[in-house]
């Protein structure tokens, strides 16, 4: 393990606040990460997520002869309690699964669809131009419950009742609230205290927990308990179904039971890229995913090891990938039942070939188009697991903007998803609402596989800075020689500003947020070069990732210092 200079140290200290996690840095002089810890060894099996309950519950569930898919829907269970600011059963997930047994690699898409009545003309008869971010009209069908059912349907072992029931536990006699989920629970008040079910859920004494206070969600536990007994069809078809639909037609909402009713995730093939030897993995549109594959197969055409970590050289190239990367985005992805989306052109190296040419390395541009790629803050939770029988499940879960809607529901314990404020009000956009659709999505896990073998569960959380960080840990490993846990804590930078899939356009390049340990002649470079610096706002996302060493038989483990977090194995 290597040690942390004390002016390292000190940083850290200093620079927690807002995020109130460390922030990690770089040695100055030769440009290599340095790691907050060793990275996690363990033979049997691994499990990394962001809050230390949650993981100690899914190494429970290996133990107890669970699969990698009985621990992560465990563990997820948990974040949905102990994180309820990042995720829960109102919310969607997405899943990459590693079978063992077969050799094959699998997606699962469980976001939900627009409600039938979610229309463009319902928003333009009322004079609407942007869906709102909170409130009863953002609200799309939560898709995570029949994700787990998905997931446990083709991978599972242990009876659903055993896997809630560590969530049950705490939600009935509580937990401590750890430190950084205290501070965003405390931001969400202003945001979503106000609606119906809200404070009496997350308020029962009139302010939010605070750090180390035990709380509890007897709401909650009643609800996983349902769903542990009588199955999916509960939540959907049931009497939470029901609660639901109660709920939001006394709001002015558009859900409705006949929406949760004909919801079903859908399995998916992963698309990927080889960058340098790796076979990077993302899931298809609707979600960003593939923006992390087109990113890397701009940089993969530049000697980014000699650039150096750290240098205004590579952090420039990064950030104009990104960006073209993200006008794609903005123009191609979503719902691919909707719209023919030009998967293999946007990833493939050809195209990467012509969107290269339009970087300059002495100048940051401030506008720039999409491809012709025609065929003619947000919070979530990423965790990962893996067990001794070699199967790997990368699983990441949102609510989105924290927690979510602020629409609480008929006294079950949970806030529905706000995911339809993503949709474009923009006649014509391959993203506008519709009836049915899925909006573009945000929340993307990844798998990295070599010479047709897994290697690395991986994700980082973290809205539009997931496919850039999914990106900036690659290039770290590869690029940069960073082991599992110095490629998730070695300091990031978030580019803000791109256009957007709900229609809005980048104009004036955006704005890079470093991280406080970039130095100031870097800063002062990319200032020269054109770049608008921001400050850090704690927008890095939060990394969790496992590796298999197939030669020694051991997996290792890595969760990074920006978050609760922790990696365990046994």
């Amino acid at each position: 393990m290597k040690r942390v200079s004390w002016s390292i140290c000190i940083a850290l200290l200093v620079y927690g606040i807002p995020a109130l996690a460390s922030e990690p840095g770089y040695d100055r002089v030769t440009g290599r990460a340095l790691a907050s810890r060793s990275e996690v060894i363990a033979p049997h099996g691994m499990a990394a997520t962001s809050q230390p309950l949650a993981t100690q519950i899914a190494i429970d569930i290996l133990k107890a002869g669970g699969s990698a898919v009985d621990a992560a829907i465990a563990a997820n269970a948990a974040l949905g309690l102990m994180e309820p600011t990042g995720c829960g059963i109102g919310g969607d997930l997405f899943a990459i699964v590693w079978d063992a047994e077969t050799k094959e690699l699998t997606g699962l898409n469980a976001s939900g669809r627009a409600p039938k009545a979610m229309t463009l003309e319902y928003f333009r008869n009322r004079g609407i131009d942007k869906i709102p971010p909170y409130g009863p009209l953002p609200v799309s069908v939560p898709g995570a419950v029949d994700g787990w059912f998905e997931l446990h349907g083709r991978y599972g072992r242990l009876p659903m009742a055993d896997i809630l029931a560590p969530a049950i536990r705490y939600a009935r006699e509580g937990f401590p609230v750890s430190e950084v989920i205290a501070y965003y629970l405390s931001r969400s008040v202003a945001r979503i205290g106000q609606y119906p079910g809200f404070a009496e859920t997350y308020m029962p004494d009139g302010s939010m927990p605070q750090k180390g206070e035990m709380f509890r969600n007897p709401r909650l536990a009643k609800t996983y308990e349902a769903i542990a007994t009588k199955g999916r069809d509960e939540f959907y078809k049931g009497d939470i179904a029901r609660k639901i639909d109660a709920y939001m037609a006394e709001q002015g909402g558009l859900l409705s039971y006949d929406d949760l009713a004909a919801h079903k995730s859908e399995w998916v093939a992963p698309v990927s890229t080889n960058y340098r030897g790796w076979d990077v993995y993302e899931l298809p549109p609707n979600g960003q995913g593939i923006a992390a594959l087109q990113i890397l197969n701009i940089l993969e055409g530049y000697d980014i090891a000699a650039m150096g970590f750290g240098s205004a050289e590579y952090l420039h190239t990064l950030v104009e990938a990104k960006k073209l990367a993200f006008e794609d985005r903005a123009r191609y992805y979503a719902d691919m039942d909707f719209v023919d989306v030009p998967v293999a052109r946007l990833i493939s190296k050809e195209y990467a070939n012509d969107r290269r040419k339009l970087i300059s390395p002495t100048q940051a541009s401030k506008r720039l188009p999409a491809g012709d790629a025609a065929l003619d803050d947000g919070d979530t939770i990423y965790l990962t697991v893996a067990d001794k029988d070699g199967n790997m499940v990368s699983l990441i879960q949102s609510n989105y903007r924290g927690m979510g809607s602020g629409m609480t529901p008929g006294e079950l314990g949970f806030v529905l998803q706000d995911r339809a404020e993503l949709f474009a009000l923009e006649e014509g956009h391959a993203n506008v609402v519709a009836g049915g659709k899925r909006p573009f999505h945000t929340i993307i896990p990844a798998f990295v596989m070599k010479d047709g073998k897994p290697l690395i569960s991986f994700g980082l959380m973290g809205g539009a800075m997931q496919p850039q960080g999914h990106a900036q840990v690659i290039v770290n490993m590869i690029d940069f020689g960073m082991n599992l846990q110095e490629a998730g804590d070695a300091a990031r930078i978030n580019h803000t500003g791109s256009s957007e899939p709900t229609g809005t356009t980048m104009t004036d390049g955006g704005i890079v947020h470093m991280e406080s340990t970039f130095g100031s002649a870097t800063r002062q470079a990319l200032k020269s070069l054109g770049h608008r610096l921001g400050s850090s706002d704690g927008s890095f996302g939060g990394y969790q990732a496992i590796m298999w060493d197939e030669e020694q038989g051991v997996y290792y483990g890595a969760s990074e210092v920006r978050k609760d977090g922790q990696a365990a194995g046994y």
